[in-house]
């Protein structure tokens, strides 16, 4: 596939396709992560046994399906996003995921029909998760696709980043606002399915961004051909990519659901904190975010991705494993302390993979882009998923977990600096065809 060169975006298509991609993949990580914040309860009318952790290890492990189906999605809709268009692809998928999460809400649970319930409650975040794989398709691709380069760092980590705040907020603040309104046992008979229900709301309203948004003008200058399948990710001229790209993303992966991910369950579980304090501190700790992703974004863009990967990767081996031990010791009363240490871990975690969705979108040509960036980010992402699983089984009891999320932050946080390390600078990559020769990024000098 060739290209023509693209007309230079104009600031409305900038504003809005940023936009675009910035909400879309926020709103469908609200309703992707909408059982982080309500995990405790769900796992007790979903997943009943008579141990605490095996709940939640349980529920947790619903939540990791979701995730294991997104690198299906990528390629399913990526595909779709290489043939028909980032746009499209985003408001089919974003309408779907909305409709997902409110059925979760409707759901009868254990106690009503038994066995029934886990297994369409599971069954429903296999689709949920099939459809999140198809979002990033398109937000990883619109909003860095339709910028100058001078601004493609920054709209990676607003994307990146700004879409995981955007979506921790509004699931922290819709958490606040639902637990006042049904407090104490009125929130496992309502409470819970309100939660799920606010994710259809979610994807109407992004809808109305959507309808001004236009397409990405790199991929309409790209000249039709048959696109990309998934496969051809093993071709010999990408395998090297392929591999360093998910040791890369399955770091950063963790980094985000070993902290952000993990908190709600910390800040419950392990300091004692109640329903309304708990929302407060997720509110400020995921506000957190944007700015780290916003500035480490940026700064990947003036001295390079690899950099910055290398460098957000040496401080975090160090600190977030440090920083976890340090909040365990506190308790209910100390919200101010915690608030501190949890903007910091939020802040520093989510600085690393700020770069990702741009450098992934260097690292593959325009036919393949949309397939490639979702399948290597779903599939790292869904790896880093499923940490929280493993913490929860690897804690025999629950003040066991702190010293199990130390030493689970400390090995990804490793697999991510070696990614990083092996990995060629990328920074001014994108109009590049990779296919007219031998892989020319990778054998970039490092």
């Amino acid at each position: 596939m060739g290209h023509t060169a693209p007309p230079a975006p104009t600031r409305r298509q900038m504003i809005t396709a940023g936009g675009a991609s910035v909400i879309g993949f926020g709103f469908d990580l609200f309703d992707l992560f909408v059982l982080l914040y309500v995990a405790p309860t769900v796992g007790e009318l979903f997943f009943p046994t008579s141990s605490p952790t095996l709940t939640l290890a349980a529920t947790f492990a619903s939540f990791g399906v979701s995730l294991v189906m997104r690198p299906l999605g990528g390629a399913v809709f990526g595909r779709y996003a290489d043939r028909n268009g980032r746009r499209q692809t985003l408001i089919v998928t974003v309408v779907g995921v909305g409709v997902a999460t409110a059925l979760m809400g409707a759901l009868p649970t254990f106690h009503t029909i038994g066995l029934l319930a886990p297994l369409i409650f599971i069954a429903l975040r296999l689709v949920q998760g099939l459809l999140v794989g198809g979002v990033v398709a398109a937000t990883h691709t619109l909003g860095t696709e339709t910028v100058e380069q001078r601004w493609r760092g920054l709209v990676s980590g607003l994307v990146a980043g700004g879409g995981a705040a955007i979506g921790a907020v509004t699931a922290s603040l819709v958490f606040v606002a639902v637990s006042a309104a049904f407090p104490g046992d009125a929130f496992a008979a309502w409470g819970w399915r309100v939660m799920f229900f606010s994710g259809l709301v979610a994807s109407l309203v992004s809808l109305l961004l959507f309808r001004v948004t236009e397409e990405s003008p790199v991929w309409k200058a790209a000249e039709r051909g048959e696109p990309a399948r998934a496969r051809d990710l093993f071709a010999p001229q990408h395998r090297r990519v392929l591999v360093t790209s998910l040791a890369l993303v399955i770091g950063g992966g963790a980094q985000y659901y070993l902290t952000a991910g993990y908190l709600p369950t910390f800040f419950a579980s392990i300091n004692g904190l109640e329903p309304g304090p708990r929302g407060v501190l997720l509110v400020w700790t995921s506000i957190a975010i944007l700015p780290a992703a916003l500035i480490a974004g940026h700064l990947s863009e003036r001295f390079g991705r690899r950099p910055v990967f290398l460098a957000t990767g040496i401080l975090n081996v160090l600190l977030l494993p440090v920083l976890v031990l340090v909040m365990a010791g506190f308790g209910p009363q100390d919200t101010g302390a915690l608030l501190g240490f949890g903007v910091l871990l939020t802040f520093s975690a989510n600085a690393s993979y700020a770069a990702v969705p741009i450098y992934l979108n260097e690292r593959f040509p325009t036919r393949l882009r949309a397939t490639a960036t979702a399948v290597v980010w779903n599939g790292g992402f869904a790896i880093g998923g499923l940490m929280t699983t493993f913490v929860s089984l690897a804690s025999p009891t629950i003040p066991d977990i702190p010293s199990r999320l130390a030493i689970f932050l400390a090995a990804c946080v490793a697999l991510f600096i070696v990614g990083a390390a092996l990995s060629p600078e990328t920074r001014g990559a994108l109009e590049r065809d990779p296919d007219a020769t031998p892989d020319p990024v990778a054998s970039t000098p490092t």
